[in-house]
């Protein structure tokens, strides 16, 4: 259902849509946090377990719009909140979407007593990805970093776990594009216009965050120093939401409305100065152009790429998006790829090269001589060790390659906008960790799940 026809159906509070819900909930805890302080926190995530049962119960299209609402503004709530009650350095509050996305699991015991199994494809790579997972929170509990070991968990199951559940809900996985088409459809103006006021003027809880959290990548706090996260965590959860989100948009609505409403958002793209999500839109859009019923949209994102980026040159923006864009072509000269290229050169000269994994750890980057992890390749061969990791790695490769070829076999056009987008996924292998947490929900849902044609599960004969 769409957010503009949800609206006269809008009677009570138990028949109103979920994204609505979600917004509520968000809205609610603002003034909440200014009252009761920390007390904010504990209620927010109470609140998203509910609504995510709730939610869930209704359908699985709706979950997915809920679940894109709090990944997108639980973070500028819990900014909002951090000013007035302090700063929360565990950032507790972002654990209310990954409850909301665990909340499915109760389909997986149901399915697992009454013996189902599944026809999925995909099924394959997400039980790898899980065994690695399990094996990395095991060498952190046995370091008694339990810390650790229970954010990783939980941020590396949170998303297996609610693409499992969608398998066995069987929703086709056209309805679920279209509710997240439609969401996006409502999220990206808000990200996009909140983006480039950030940019020019960040708020001050933004600045009160920038300050006080240890992130290097967001510039800094002051007018036109910040690379754009808007109500997101970082520039490259920020980047890679909108990268998939105008993707859907683009691709699966038309008119002079969608343009309009996603330009702001794709200014704000630029300034987030990632890189990454520039080079996998590139890759996501060229796929489409393989495939006729997909071509001339693909031809229409270009036109319009190209448009938008000749109106920011135009803008008080245009010297930071022109040097950024031209850092492509530095080489060797390029510090960010020479920092990426001696993580790995720092990883093969520990101790036996990390053969078997020292288990999830929160680096801190402000530390001096801390080694920034960055890229899936590095986060596991650094958390689950060289040949752990590189199962792992097969699996998700595994993963994207199922989705891309079921582009081939049958090309619809949903198909072949998965497939794309998994191609896309690949180029942020090396670069970003896009297996947990907000990106592994966004890598699992979009990219893995929904190529999969073969959605249901059968019981095992008498």
């Amino acid at each position: 259902m769409s957010f503009a026809a949800a609206l006269p159906n809008a009677i009570s509070f138990r028949t109103l849509p979920g994204w609505m819900l979600a917004i509520l909930l968000l809205a609610v805890t603002i003034p909440v946090g200014i009252v009761s302080g920390p007390l904010a926190r504990l209620l927010f995530i109470a609140g998203c377990g509910v609504l995510g049962w709730h939610v869930w119960k209704q359908s699985a299209a709706s979950h997915l719009q809920v679940l894109l609402c709090l990944f997108c503004f639980a973070p500028f709530v819990r900014r909002v909140v951090d000013l007035f009650a302090g700063y929360d350095s565990t950032g507790l509050m972002l654990v209310g979407p990954l409850i909301t996305m665990i909340v499915p699991a109760f389909t997986l015991w149901q399915a697992l007593v009454s013996g189902r199994r599944f026809a999925n494809v995909q099924i394959v790579p997400i039980t790898i990805v899980a065994a690695c997972t399990l094996y990395a929170g095991l060498l952190t509990v046995a370091q008694w970093d339990l810390m650790n070991a229970a954010s990783g968990m939980i941020k590396g199951f949170a998303p297996l776990i609610y693409a499992t559940a969608l398998l066995l809900r069987n929703e086709p996985m056209e309805k679920l594009l279209e509710a997240a088409a439609s969401a996006f459809l409502a999220i990206l103006p808000v990200l996009g216009l909140y983006g480039i006021y950030q940019y020019v003027d960040p708020p001050q809880w933004d600045r009160y965050w920038m300050q006080s959290a240890t992130i290097l990548s967001a510039g800094y706090p002051v007018p036109y120093g910040v690379r754009t996260f808007s109500t997101m965590n970082s520039p490259g959860s920020f980047a890679t939401f909108v990268e998939i989100g105008l993707i859907l948009v683009l691709f699966l609505r038309s008119g002079p409305k969608a343009l309009l409403l996603t330009a702001p958002c794709a200014i704000a793209f630029m300034l987030s100065m990632y890189r990454t999500a520039w080079i996998s839109s590139a890759v996501v859009i060229a796929f489409c152009l393989l495939f006729h019923i997909t071509r001339g949209r693909a031809f229409g994102a270009i036109v319009g790429s190209v448009a938008m980026i000749l109106v920011a040159l135009m803008t008080p923006f245009s010297e930071v998006i022109t040097d950024r864009f031209a850092s492509f072509f530095e080489g060797s000269n390029d510090s960010s790829a020479r920092e990426r290229f001696d993580q790995f050169v720092s990883l093969w000269e520990m101790p036996m090269s990390q053969l078997f994994g020292i288990g999830f750890s929160n680096v801190d980057v402000g530390v001096a001589g801390a080694m920034a992890v960055d890229g899936l390749f590095i986060t596991c061969w650094l958390s689950m060790g060289l040949v752990v990791g590189m199962i792992c790695i097969a699996a998700l490769f595994l993963a994207c390659g199922n989705a891309i070829l079921a582009a081939f076999v049958t090309p619809s056009r949903n198909a072949i906008i998965v497939g794309a987008l998994a191609l896309g996924a690949i180029v942020h292998f090396p670069l970003a960790n896009i297996m947990a947490g907000e990106s592994g929900f966004l890598f699992w849902t979009f990219v893995v799940l929904l190529g999969s044609k073969a959605q249901a599960v059968r019981r095992p004969p008498a």
